[in-house]
């Protein structure tokens, strides 16, 4: 019987799944065991649309249209909470089960401690997450960088600090990522700040670190994290529909020393983006001045995972001027004290911005300070933020009781 903490080399019984899926399969073995058996009413995931780099969400409800699901993505940069909450009524009805990167995982927890999400109706199998690329960049750099037409490849992987492309004729071609973040390609730059590559929050935490010898690109290192991950793990094995075998010590020994030195990378680029902003009055004039190219066209708010007021204060007239773009900076200060805390680092808020403002990059260096000082981690459990203070109906009752939006009068 499987159990918190376990490791595991884990694949597909089906030939046909280990072929079509990542690293043997494991992954979409264990969503459709999850589908057919019953557990879930549907699977989460996300399917190749035109090429490479058009990713699809997809609902999905018949167990044969998982496979369509199967292997990476790197150039779609989606995040599934927000759509869960959006479209999908917060799983409050339906049970589903999906595959999460680190920052969808974050978003979903952020938004159960909001009562907009129903975790317990969520089956989330975490998959490694060493970060992705705009398709616009994406097909920037392969026609630059790798000299290749972008609708010729057929394939993308990041595999031992590399940007791998398989093109249509079977050729392989590789670049390191350093080599491709120095020149200003690569991943994301929320991607690169990023420290939650192995998002053992969920259920269950797969990827292909740490698998070596001969199952080394034929099975999917799994992680159990929780008893509900574990219950999914003997279902498949006992189905027959999933083989398994302990990890091989070494493995986990080199899986251990790979996300540390993803860690270690993310605290690099973390410095070199932060100091960029400087600090005080320097930090606030830069926000200022790029934020002043914004239109008002609310894609960061509606993109945004944190974001979830029926009520929201941007459009209240008293708070922010209507008709007037580039909108107040009260605009802009009203999300920061809203999302700061909260921020996942998802990245959504820059990729979707029509005039290019690093919001991203603002947001996550006033939560990576909130943290430091308060000590608070958002996306990893069920703890509150900082600023959760009152209930939002609570303070909205006693706004309207008194007149005021002062929660403790600083001035006495």
């Amino acid at each position: 019987m499987a159990a918190k903490g376990d490791m595991v080399y884990a694949w597909a019984a089906d030939a046909a799944c280990q072929e079509k899926g990542e690293c043997g399969g494991a992954v979409t073995a264990l969503l459709t065991h999850a589908l057919k058996s019953g557990m879930v009413d549907a699977v989460f995931a996300v399917k190749k649309g035109q090429d490479l780099y058009d990713a699809v969400p997809t609902l999905i409800t018949d167990p044969a249209e998982i496979a369509q699901t199967a292997g990476s993505l790197h150039c779609g940069t989606l995040l599934l909470s927000k759509l869960i909450k959006k479209y999908l009524d917060g799983a409050e009805n339906m049970r589903i089960a999906m595959p999460v990167k680190g920052c969808d995982a974050m978003g979903l927890y952020e938004l159960a401690k909001r009562n907009q999400v129903n975790l317990d109706n969520v089956l989330m199998i975490g998959l490694n997450c060493g970060g992705s690329v705009s398709p616009v960049a994406a097909r920037k750099m392969i026609r630059e960088k790798f000299e290749v037409d972008p609708d010729d490849v057929v394939k993308e992987e990041i595999d031992k600090g590399q940007f791998i492309i398989v093109t249509k004729d079977g050729q392989h071609k590789g670049i390191s990522m350093d080599e491709l973040e120095e020149a200003g390609y690569g991943r994301r730059s929320n991607c690169r700040r990023c420290k939650m590559k192995v998002p053992r929050q969920a259920d269950l935490a797969c990827g292909n670190w740490g698998v070596i010898g001969e199952k080394a690109g034929n099975a999917t290192f799994v992680e159990v994290c929780s008893e509900k991950g574990a219950n999914l793990l003997d279902a498949a094995i006992k189905a027959g529909e999933l083989k398994t075998e302990a990890a091989n010590p070494k493995g986990i020994e080199i899986r251990g020393k790979v996300e540390n030195a993803m860690l270690k990378l993310g605290d690099k680029w973390r410095a070199k983006d932060f100091e960029g902003l400087g600090e005080g009055k320097e930090r606030l004039k830069k926000i200022m001045d790029a934020t002043s190219r914004c239109i008002k066209c609310y894609a960061c708010i509606e993109n945004c995972p944190i974001c979830y007021c029926v009520e929201c204060s941007t459009k209240k007239a008293y708070l922010v001027e209507p008709g007037q773009v580039p909108p107040p900076f009260m605009f802009h200060l009203i999300r920061y004290a809203h999302i700061s805390d909260s921020c996942i680092n998802c990245g959504q808020c820059e990729e979707n911005c029509a005039m290019d403002i690093p919001n991203a990059l603002f947001m996550h260096a006033l939560q990576v300070d909130l943290q430091e000082m308060f000590g608070h981690t958002p996306g990893v459990d069920m703890e509150l933020p900082v600023l959760a203070l009152v209930e939002e109906q609570t303070e909205r009752k006693r706004l309207s009781d008194t007149g005021s939006d002062q929660i403790f009068n600083i001035f006495e």
